[in-house]
């Protein structure tokens, strides 16, 4: 199965030359990687176009804003068989490729992600990561107990989500109206056609947001808009809590 990794960006400057560094080391390298932007007014393009010689990249623009947009314009060019959608500001594994094939190799499995670990240049937010890996499990076990039998894990961005392209085409991809929680629709929809994973394996992520808010804030929104949409609140409702962070 060959991979398509797909990052969308918008205003990601500090960040993005730090991901596509990384993204050189992946023995063996993924199919292509496609670079979606938002309309970003720093210098996220232009470092994007400086690593397209080094690395299997196209860069695109999206026809609108959105991550959810963006994703979806990126899956719709993508050439592989595997969809990986990787956020601009997340280290992913060397091995990141097989690990996404050998897990995709069980036709039971519809999709996957890793274990968020979450940090940034003081310090490991290790009880926040940890939380976040057990809401994987317990938010579909409380909100849908009848899903998280047939195998329903709810993943997000940060968890580097992936699934085949043919299962993501067909149940209709990201919902480009939702400006938050697009992850976790996606996962309710690809549900239907197979389990979903998280490998027991890291990825690193930015700690941006929590360390603009502050610990506390940062737990009290987190768990807040995942009650919240639990029991139905709009995701256009629950944006509103959830600022941008560049």
């Amino acid at each position: 199965m060959a991979v398509s990794i797909i990052i969308p960006t918008w205003n990601e400057a500090a960040c993005l030359g730090r991901t596509l560094n990384g993204l050189q080391g992946l023995n063996p390298a993924p199919r292509e990687i496609v670079l979606v932007d938002g309309g970003s007014g720093d210098r996220t393009l232009a470092i994007a176009r400086a690593w397209a010689d080094r690395l299997p990249l196209r860069v695109l623009q999206a026809p609108a804003a959105g991550r959810a947009v963006q994703m979806n314009w990126g899956a719709s060019t993508a050439r592989g068989d595997v969809l990986c959608f990787l956020h601009a500001d997340t280290l992913v594994p060397d091995d990141l490729v097989p690990l996404v094939e050998g897990t995709l190799a069980n036709p039971s499995v519809a999709g996957g992600g890793f274990v968020s670990l979450m940090s940034g240049p003081h310090q490991t937010r290790w009880g926040i990561s940890l939380h976040n890996a057990l809401k994987t499990y317990y938010a579909p076990l409380l909100f849908r107990p009848h899903l998280f039998v047939r195998g329903l894990r709810l993943l997000f961005g940060d968890q580097v989500m992936f699934c085949r392209r043919a299962d993501f085409l067909a149940c209709g991809g990201f919902d480009p109206a939702l400006p938050i929680m697009e992850e976790a629709d996606l996962c309710l929809k690809l549900c239907r056609r197979g389990r979903l994973r998280q490998l027991s394996r890291v990825v690193q992520s930015s700690d941006r947001r929590v360390a603009a808010w502050g610990t506390l804030k940062a737990n009290a929104i987190y768990l807040m808009i995942g009650v919240l949409w639990g029991i139905g609140v709009p995701a256009t409702t629950l944006k509103r809590f959830y600022e941008e962070v560049r």
